[in-house]
């Protein structure tokens, strides 16, 4: 690099941690160090490697920078505003204010330019091997000779605590197991953490785990040497076959006389002594608040031009693949964009009354198989549990190193890491994700499920074994609290299908959450198939509950409301009801999320005010159920833990049967 090359260089970085050490200063509250540390690699990339189009942030072949250490978001912000993406000078004068573009931490679908939602750390790294996943899969899928039209890499800025987090341990693995070569992490190794040195608890060779990984390992002694970054990443790229941790020795707060170094650079302002210091060591303007020098704007803005033409380029061969593979480009038009296949709903199957019927986990495998032929972008798989979730796809093969094209994935026992790269998957595009596990385990990737939540990502997860029907497996497998905590998750919709019917319809739901994550809770006992129209079951499912049966000819005294295997026992138990001259409806009640969005006309006609006496029936925790029942109705589930036995003997014992519903709702009238 030549002297005027070095000079503009050395004022971007530094515009980038000015910006970085004026914002927060001006919040009073931010993370300075990490942005005034990680600022040469930052640039280095940006400037000589990354692949975007600050005019078109959507742009599919794009490579995708993800901010994992989501603390430093000054570094993204001030990178996004140099580049030209829709972000002013006045937005990083707004950092982390209210109704600010700079929240922060960075969030998806908030700030243009921002791939994921980071800062809870270790789930940038580890949902950019679901990334990695989606563009080795489409690659395999769409790329011809001559055609290269998924072709991009995945970078990622991750600090110690990403590192640190035993989510990168499961993702990091995954990652070299399936020799993801285009997935490259820069490791801002500082050596601080929150409490001081990373020595106090953290003293591994970083190096020797992601090699035992089967990572590409290679470290820069100094941090601010330009050259020697760009030099890690071309080597990081020209290996095809192995993800690559590139280990950066920098410094926090790098030119803060007092705070360089230490775990006081962490998270809160540098103070307005030390920034007059600071400008001094770095050569800045005393007076330079959000100094931005027009030469380093001039740059950025050639750089962006460049981006434009890099996407143009691509175009071209776009419209080249429409010409020479016209059914591909549809299929690749249709994937870019989210459309399902037209008539994709005519595969859903359909099944009649069966008093015996099947356990909704194999139904679901059933609807799944039904469905993929016709879905391509449907691709998942399970936590080591596929035979008992039912998620594999027949004939579809399998994800594996060398064989990209496959859309079943093996995550093995990582229940956290898959939930990540689900979320990597999805926000990549063109894919439509799906992971399975027990019920139970939904706690190990709850911090996932809330992620794809807040960025309204379409994630499908499978839990099965949902309930003390799993038997004989005892507490320590059968969910009690997890439902409530899964309905506790603003935007994500739980649904608990009661039958078969039930199954494919919450199947068809899922499918067309596009902004939405979806959970299926499914049994591993088998529960009868109701006797009802199918086109009912349907739309009563989308609407999240609807009435399985009512009397006749006068209104119902009770309402008995349940969702999933106990829908089966209230409509017994409204017969013995029936029995004793006491009319009963029953309400399927599968998805709560879903009724809560229905109209006031239709949420009464299902729970009119005028019936009071009201009944909720699911094996699990009776919390939130107070919302529908009233405080006077009757809940009846299970808010203790479970035991093993036969799942029959377990209901017995714990009251759900029909004829221990019928003496409750006997002693509450």
């Amino acid at each position: 690099m030549d002297e005027q090359g070095m000079q503009i260089a050395q004022e971007s970085i530094n515009t980038i941690r000015m910006l970085a050490v004026d914002a927060i200063q001006k919040a009073n509250s931010g993370h300075p160090g990490m942005p005034m540390g990680a600022a040469p690699m930052a640039y280095v990339l940006w400037q000589q490697f990354l692949h975007h189009n600050p005019a078109n942030p959507a742009w599919p072949n794009r490579d995708r920078f993800i901010l994992s250490a989501g603390h430093g978001s000054m570094l993204l912000y001030a990178l996004l505003y140099l580049s030209g993406y829709d972000l002013s000078l006045d937005d990083i004068k707004n950092f982390r204010q209210w109704g600010s573009n700079t929240p922060g931490h960075p969030e998806y679908g908030h700030t243009p330019g921002v791939e994921m939602t980071t800062g809870p750390l270790g789930q940038g790294l580890a949902s950019s091997v679901g990334m990695a996943i989606a563009e080795r899969h489409l690659a395999s899928r769409f790329n011809r000779p001559g055609f290269p039209l998924v072709d991009h890499f995945t970078y990622v800025i991750a600090g110690d605590g990403d590192l640190m987090e035993g989510i990168s341990h499961e993702a990091a693995s995954l990652a070299g197991t399936l020799q993801l070569g285009k997935l490259i992490c820069l490791y801002d190794d500082n050596h601080i953490s929150i409490e001081g040195s990373t020595e106090l608890a953290f003293t591994e060779d970083r190096m020797v785990r992601f090699n035992a990984y089967g990572w590409q390992t290679l470290v820069v002694e100094d941090g601010n040497d330009l050259e020697a970054i760009a030099t890690a990443i071309r080597s990081a790229r020209d290996d095809s076959s192995r993800p690559s941790l590139i280990a950066i020795r920098t410094h926090i707060g790098y030119g803060s006389p007092h705070k360089q170094d230490t775990a006081d650079a962490h998270g809160s302002p540098l103070g307005a002594d030390e920034i007059v210091l600071t400008r001094e060591k770095l050569d800045w303007p005393s007076d330079g608040d959000f100094w931005v020098p027009e030469a380093v704007l001039e740059y950025f803005q050639n750089l962006s031009r460049q981006g434009a033409e890099q996407e143009q380029k691509w175009n071209k061969l776009v419209e080249g693949y429409g010409r020479e593979y016209p059914e591909m480009a549809g299929q690749w038009e249709s994937v870019v964009k989210g459309i399902l296949p037209a008539g994709w709903e005519k595969n859903l199957p359909e099944y009649p009354a069966d008093a015996k019927g099947m356990a909704t986990r194999v139904v679901s495998g059933k609807v799944i198989n039904a469905l993929a032929p016709g879905i391509p972008a449907m691709m998942g798989g399970s936590a080591d549990l596929a035979p008992s979730n039912k998620t594999e796809i027949s004939d579809a093969g399998y994800f594996a190193a060398g064989h990209y094209e496959g859309r079943n994935i093996h995550f093995g026992v990582r229940e956290h890491g898959m939930g990540a790269a689900l979320n990597g998957m999805a926000l990549h595009g063109g894919i439509i994700p799906y992971g399975g596990t027990f019920l139970v385990f939904s706690d190990y990737m709850k911090p996932a499920i809330r992620l794809a939540a807040m960025m309204g990502r379409q994630v499908v997860y499978v839990f099965t074994h949902d309930s003390i029907g799993l038997g004989e497996d005892g507490p320590t497998h059968q969910p009690i609290e997890h439902l409530a905590a899964l309905r506790a998750i603003p935007g994500l919709i739980v649904i608990r299908p009661a039958d078969a019917n039930e199954t494919a319809a919450a199947w068809q739901v899922a499918l067309q959450q596009r902004n939405s994550p979806t959970a299926l809770i499914l049994t591993r006992q088998n529960v009868p198939t109701m006797s009802l129209d199918c086109n009912l079951v349907h739309e009563g499912v989308a609407r999240g509950a609807y009435i399985v049966s009512d009397p006749a000819t006068e209104q119902p005294e009770i309402i008995l409301l349940a969702t999933g295997s106990e829908v089966s026992l209230a409509v017994e138990a409204g017969k013995l009801l029936s029995c004793q001259g006491i009319s009963s409806r029953v309400i399927s009640m599968p998805s709560w999320e879903l009724f809560d969005q229905q109209p006031a006309d239709y949420r009464e006609s299902i729970l009119p005010l005028s019936i009071p006496i009201r009944v909720s029936i699911e094996a699990g925790s009776t919390q939130g159920w107070h919302r529908y029942v009233g405080d006077k109705g009757i809940t009846i589930g299970i808010d203790h833990f479970g035991a093993s036995a036969p799942s029959q003997v377990l209901y017995k014992e714990f009251g759900l049967t029909a004829d221990q519903i019928v003496k409750n709702v006997l002693a509450a009238r």
